[in-house]
């Protein structure tokens, strides 16, 4: 689908394991490109994207930071994502609406644990992916090694498209494969850098029947003079992800910068979406603004959105007026008045908007790939009774910046309870409370997180018809399903016996009364059928299925009865080999 306006853009997630490197990364593209005038450092704390108060004590991203830059007349949003693995609901949220992305790998660590989740996500999502391969100035830092490593744990179809100019310490930068070999260069490189140069043509002939007669016929193609066709092809194949450009640099040192930005515009491909037709868009990120309170961050694929504007947020079934779009760069931002197709913005107004809600029509919004699965709860404690609102209410905010939280509040107990990836998610979220909103806390020993699923087969019932005026009947069939499949909801009930939208509403509650089984955890890979649905033309209201969906899911879970999961995690350990067992 091409954009129908006239500005050209790229957006862009960045990337990584921690500390690969990934913020001094988008530092140095927002100094290369003259977005800001002096670099930012990540152990100093003055990193543009890391402006968080326990960011930059900890030198360490939590959250998504959205940034903007212009290189050679294409516009760049740029999504630094957090490295580490306790925050990896904030990676998650980002992959969903990037057009494209750049994975950054240690030239000296290579492929670690979370660059392969992450991976794995971008092939879900079908995301052209550049490959950057950082830290080549550190001692052990190998191209051929690293270039190995990403062949075997990433995809065969990683082609480096420059040359590396020295290793290691000396590591001057690259040579652009599409060009000729610098005469003015050292002469030993020569035949490598050739040897490179054919290996990325022999490639692009396997995928082209034009091209591969072409090989055969006129052999290696001469670089001065018709590489271009060669290079659109490669172009094409990545905006497929049947190939993906690797690059070297070292971001510390500002080398492959440029080379990089180059890429960027190069070889990811501009949004698709345009600005005719209905609005369809995805919230992603929420942050919170003193003056202006709750901001929703949406990626738009189809219309446009202005000022003073009434969107449908589809997800939660209400209209909200927009009160200002605004871009957003780090911590700074201004008012744009005007969201377009394919672009990114942060919108004001929407008091009632969550994380990954819908705005306007759902046919054009991406599939979600699931990285971040909390593994432990804990319990949170105050000192100062008095203090009990204040925290349920940060908590409670902080919980709609990432729901992965699930924050859960029991009211008679005056309890309060948190899902968390793991323990310096903990560290950091103490922090926040102090500095954000004046307080302390503690938590209590975390516990492991199970999960229920169906002993068999059955059914659930309720007729919620009674104190009157009340009315609603629902039968679901409930099926066990193979671990890992989640849940699969349809519906087989004639409208004329329930309204397609008492029947969606049906859809929107099910997930929710699943979330608390017979043991209070909540309930998985199960297939709910709705078999038998009834409204009354004058006794029935909405609401009434919003009471009778979780009453009739929680009477077929009684009668089935469930059994708990526990958590498995699968893992490769990986070794020098010389510290390897021998047989």
């Amino acid at each position: 689908m091409e954009k129908d306006n006239r500005t050209v853009r790229r957006n862009v997630g960045i990337f990584a394991h921690v500390d690969a490197g990934k913020t001094t990364t988008t530092e140095h593209l927002l100094y290369e490109s003259g977005r800001i005038r002096t670099l930012g450092n990540v152990d100093r704390g003055t990193a543009q994207t890391d402006w968080l108060e326990v960011e930059r004590e900890r030198g360490i991203s939590v959250r998504a930071a959205v940034t903007l830059f212009q290189w050679k007349d294409v516009f760049v949003n740029l999504v630094d994502t957090p490295g580490h693995f306790d925050f990896l609901s904030e990676v998650e949220r980002t992959l969903r609406v990037m057009d494209s992305a750049v994975l950054i790998v240690s030239a000296v660590e290579g492929v670690q644990a979370q660059t392969e989740a992450i991976w794995h996500a971008l092939r879900k999502l079908s995301i052209p992916t550049i490959i950057y391969v950082n830290k080549m100035d550190r001692i052990g830092a190998e191209e051929d090694r690293v270039l190995d490593d990403i062949r075997k744990h990433l995809s065969p179809a990683a082609m480096p498209v420059h040359f590396v100019k020295g290793k290691a310490e000396t590591f001057q930068g690259t040579f652009d494969l599409w060009s000729a070999f610098p005469a003015s260069q050292d002469p030993n490189d020569g035949p490598a850098f050739l040897t490179a140069q054919t290996e990325l043509v022999e490639t692009l002939a396997q995928t082209d029947e034009t091209l591969l007669e072409r090989y055969l016929n006129e052999g290696m193609p001469d670089p001065s003079l018709d590489l271009k066709e060669w290079k659109s092809e490669f172009k094409s194949l990545t905006h497929r992800c049947a190939l993906f450009p690797v690059l070297y640099g070292s971001s510390s040192k500002g080398i492959g910068i440029k080379e990089l930005l180059d890429a960027i515009i190069t070889y990811l491909p501009a949004p698709s979406g345009v600005s005719a037709g209905p609005v369809s868009g995805l919230v992603f990120k929420i942050e919170r603004d003193k003056s202006m309170g709750r901001i929703a961050f949406i990626r738009l694929y189809q219309g446009t959105i202005r000022n003073r504007d009434i969107v449908h947020n589809l997800t939660q079934g209400l209209d909200e007026k927009i009160t200002q779009i605004r871009k957003i760069d780090g911590p700074k931002s201004e008012d744009i008045g005007l969201l377009e197709a394919g672009d990114i913005a942060a919108v004001c107004g929407m008091q009632h908007v969550q994380v990954g809600d819908v705005i306007g029509s759902g046919e054009l919004i991406p599939e979600e790939a699931k990285l971040a699965v909390p593994l432990l709860t804990v319990q949170v404690h105050w000192a100062n009774e008095q203090e009990y609102p204040r925290v349920i209410a940060a908590f409670q905010e902080l919980a709609d910046e990432d729901p992965v939280l699930a924050l859960q509040w029991l009211q008679e107990e005056r309890e309060l309870h948190l899902k968390v990836m793991g323990p310096i998610q903990l560290e950091v979220l103490d922090g926040l409370l102090e500095s954000r909103f004046g307080l302390r806390v503690t938590f209590g020993q975390p516990s492991v997180i199970y999960k229920e699923t169906l002993c068999g087969a059955g059914e659930g019932f309720i007729a919620y018809t009674m104190p009157k005026p009340c009315w609603a009947i629902l039968r679901f069939k409930m099926e066990p399903l193979p671990r890992r499949t989640g849940l699969e909801y349809s519906g087989q009930v004639r409208t004329e016996d329930l309204l397609p939208q008492y029947q969606n509403e049906v859809a929107r509650r099910v997930p929710e009364a699943l979330q608390q089984g017979m043991f209070g955890w909540e309930v998985v890979d199960l297939r709910v059928t709705l078999v038998e649905g009834q409204h009354h033309v004058w006794h029935t209201h909405p609401l009434d299925f919003v009471v009778a969906t979780p009453m009739a899911i929680m009477d077929g879970l009684n009668r089935i009865g469930t059994k708990l999961l526990e958590p498995i995690l699968q893992f490769r350990l990986t070794v020098p080999e010389e510290y390897g067992a021998k047989s």
